[in-house]
């Protein structure tokens, strides 16, 4: 998990053949770029991948996929997979699909992608871009299959002796948006403009108050994952500097944070309960995110001889 999750990008590329990125949505993008290294394999067969089941937790990921042949269906494959533009700066993140595939009469067509989606520079603290990737951009889950797993588990109560975090778990993945890669931290974006961090009921509703959809992530306890822009998040987080003031003081000039917040928002957020805020898993109290068992627990570091 090291390797995929930034720490060494360039053996992440020689084992997978994507580059792997020190971001908030790491543990995500490990699923991904583990799906894009499946589906590259299979493309060189004929075959293509259809993730079932891709689950990041503790300290390991495990995917399930369908392997299928089809050699008119591989290609698509390009359209499928993207390169990720992170700012260095306030953590904002594009994706550049590498393929375009687009209907034409009764089958599609396939082109390569236009683009960057960014500039030289990101465009709301004037920093620059981490280039990672290619990682897959299609959806982590089957919700058919996810669905049937939960009912599998009502059939069979008992059988299972972490049969809680299974379905505390499975009921957070039923409810990710799954055509939304990656995703945004709470502590994230309230650290990057240097405010107190907003509890997770108020930047959903304010989500939702403006018009966007947004759901959390089995992957990250305070991630939120959402359809809106990175524009729309960062006007929404100067709403909030506006009611909880940040000391202007200890911000330098060139920070992301002063860059940031000396732009008026053009979108007024509203910060009341949203009657959709609290997730179904959530309100009925479900393990989601269990504690570890105990203290130090995880991988340990290797043997040392003698």
């Amino acid at each position: 998990m090291a390797v995929m999750a930034g720490n060494s990008a360039e053996t992440c590329y020689s084992k997978y053949g994507a580059v792997s990125l020190k971001g908030k949505f790491c543990h995500e993008m490990a699923l991904r770029i583990i799906l894009h290294s499946l589906d590259l394999r299979a493309n060189c067969y004929q075959r293509f991948v259809v993730p079932l089941l891709s689950v990041s937790a503790d300290f390991y990921v495990r995917v399930f996929v369908r392997v299928f042949t089809g050699q008119a269906k591989v290609k698509a494959s390009a359209s499928k997979q993207a390169l990720v533009f992170h700012c260095m700066g306030c953590g904002s993140h594009h994706l550049q699909r590498l393929g375009r595939a687009t209907s034409h009469g009764s089958g599609f067509k396939y082109s390569a992608a236009t683009g960057p989606p960014v500039g030289p520079t990101c465009e709301f603290c004037q920093q620059r871009h981490q280039v990672g990737g290619p990682v897959w951009a299609e959806p982590l889950h089957d919700p058919a299959f996810v669905k049937g797993v939960l009912a599998a588990l009502e059939r069979s109560p008992g059988r299972f002796s972490t049969e809680p975090r299974m379905r505390g778990m499975l009921s957070v993945i039923a409810e990710e948006l799954s055509d939304v890669p990656l995703y945004y931290t709470l502590d994230g974006l309230s650290s990057t403009i240097r405010s107190n961090t907003p509890s997770l009921l108020q930047l959903r509703s304010a989500l939702l108050h403006a018009g966007f959809r947004v759901s959390l992530s089995h992957a990250c306890r305070n991630a939120v994952k959402t359809d809106a822009p990175p524009a729309v998040l960062w006007d929404i987080m100067r709403c909030w500097a506006k009611l909880h003031p940040v000391k202007w003081e200890r911000l330098p000039d060139s920070s992301p944070a002063a860059r940031i917040l000396a732009v008026e928002p053009t979108l007024q957020a509203s910060f009341a309960l949203h009657e959709d805020a609290n997730p179904s898993s959530r309100k009925r109290g479900l393990k989601r995110f269990p504690e570890n068992p105990e203290a130090f627990w995880g991988p340990k570091a290797r043997a040392k001889p003698g």
